[in-house]
């Protein structure tokens, strides 16, 4: 592992690290969040962008959601002064759009062929990524992230404990059923007790509505879908709401759910011990290891959509685009245009990737012959010290371009398992509704309407499923019509008119 190496990483970032960036060939502002160990003007990763691209950005970050947030109204109603560029900019759709609207950005369409070739090439392969980032008058003002491996609610299954018993993979929410009954029924982990199985676990009712695939549901958190033809509908008081509302009461009933999911008790803050028995037959997590100890992670893979009317379906949490991370403003003098952007679309090769998010090969990570790749340090210092200080890791608002390729060639078993099985996914999961550009007044009444309708709805579907309430005929009208009265049809609405 060349440990040694690493001390004198430390020792070097010690006595080199400067104390503050001279003025630059651009400025630069924008949010990192002082819990990520971030300083930029100490950080590696500008110093070694600037030896990349000759160019140095002098730098101001803000470091609380509040103090980002004042800056930019601030800026956006002309009481403060603005940089040449926003960088790791969180910029919502409203704010792009109020920005644009208020004459703060340049559209960068007209540059990106010229001076961003790497992101060009990237969009002109991918329109949809494109149509994504675009205003719906044909602007481009703010640049993504993009990474085609972005972490999703899954469901991932004890594949060992189906090995041992010679059972099927489950495919439909039958078939998931029957196994979740086997777990429950016998003593999986072999430790002699048959009761500290849990079939199913999940933490919130917003973990078991990724399982409304089950019954050929794809929403998003508004409970909104639409269809290939763009015709918007909600599923709430949809039929197979209902059917999906009256199967979980039965696993419910039959002790196949996590009689702790709904009280929020189920904990992650701590990373499971090796010895810790496995106890967890299906779970819901973004990874295995949220749950198991890493040495175990590989005993789980993902359960792939459960098929429905002879389709699969599953919701992509987030698409490939992460909106609003980089732009520049009209502080800007045209003729620096071009250069902030040669200097941002380094960002989206696989050399400008690493280092924002591994570092530099022989200080922080090196490779192996056959190309992959592992870090020098694997301990507590790696997370620590040494990636705050020369990376941008940790998070999606960094603009840039993520190479699949690069991590899945991490030299990490239970990390590249889990990648490749949420790549898998992939393939299979969508959108709900696509990315599209709300006003701030329909944003601000979406907001509105589904502060209303969640909290009643998520409330009456939990006493559905715990049996509270008894779901029959009149109940079910009665909910429908709740959530009518609350304004579900006009949420469709405006999404719907979003989306034409």
């Amino acid at each position: 592992m060349r440990k040694w190496c690493v001390w004198l990483l430390l020792l070097a970032l010690m006595l080199n690290l400067p104390s503050a960036y001279a003025e630059g060939d651009f400025s630069m502002a924008g949010y990192d969040d002082e819990g990520t160990g971030h300083i930029w003007k100490e950080n590696l990763f500008f110093e070694r962008m600037a030896a990349l691209t000759g160019l140095t950005p002098e730098l101001t970050q803000y470091t609380t959601q509040a103090e980002w947030a004042s800056a930019k109204a601030a800026m956006l109603a002309g009481e403060a002064e603005m940089p040449d560029a926003l960088f790791k900019a969180g910029l919502t759709p409203q704010e792009t759009m109020a920005w644009y609207e208020a004459g703060k950005l340049i559209d960068l369409r007209p540059y990106l062929e010229t001076y961003a070739p790497n992101l060009w090439a990237l969009l002109e392969a991918h329109p949809e990524w494109l149509e994504a980032i675009t205003l719906p008058d044909g602007a481009v003002v703010a640049l993504p992230y993009i990474d085609e491996l972005q972490f999703n609610n899954a469901m991932w299954i004890n594949e060992q404990w189906l090995r041992r018993y010679n059972l099927a993979m489950p495919t439909t929410a039958e078939e998931l059923t029957t196994i979740l009954r086997f777990f429950r029924n016998n003593d999986m982990n072999g430790n002699g007790d048959k009761d500290d199985e849990i079939p199913l676990t999940f933490a919130t009712l917003w973990d078991l509505r990724f399982l409304q695939h089950a019954f050929g549901i794809n929403a998003n958190d508004y409970y909104i879908t639409a269809n290939e033809n763009g015709e918007v509908s909600e599923v709430l008081t949809s039929q197979a709401n209902r059917e999906f509302l009256t199967w979980l009461n039965q696993l419910w009933n039959e002790g196949l759910l996590d009689k702790s999911g709904f009280t929020g008790l189920r904990s992650v803050s701590s990373a499971p011990e090796e010895s810790s028995e496995i106890v967890y037959g299906v779970m819901f997590a973004s990874s295995p290891a949220d749950l198991v100890h890493t040495s175990k992670v590989q005993q789980y893979v993902l359960l792939d959509p459960l098929v429905y009317g002879g389709e699969q379906v599953y919701r992509d949490l987030t698409g490939d685009v992460i909106r609003g991370t980089f732009a520049i403003t009209s502080a800007c003098p045209e003729e620096r245009i071009g250069t902030i952007l040669s200097w941002v679309d380094v960002l989206y090769t696989e050399e400008g990737f690493i280092l924002a998010a591994a570092g530099q090969a022989g200080e922080e990570f090196d490779y192996y012959d056959d190309g992959s790749w592992l870090w020098l340090d694997v301990s507590e210092t790696l997370v620590n010290i040494i990636l705050p200080s020369t990376t941008l890791h940790g998070d999606a608002t960094t603009p840039g371009w993520a190479s699949v390729d690069f991590q899945l060639r991490l030299d990490e078993d239970s990390t590249v398992h889990i990648l490749r099985q949420l790549q898998r996914l992939r393939s299979i999961d969508s959108l709900p509704y696509p990315l599209v550009w709300l006003s701030e007044e329909d944003n601000a009444r979406v907001n509105e309407l589904i502060y209303h309708i969640g909290c009643y709805a998520e409330q009456q579907m939990v006493w559905f499923v715990a049996g509270d309430v008894p779901l029959n005929d009149e109940t079910w009208a009665g909910f429908c019509q709740t959530v009518k009265d609350l304004g579900i049809d006009e949420m469709v609405g405006i999404f719907q008119n979003a989306l034409n």
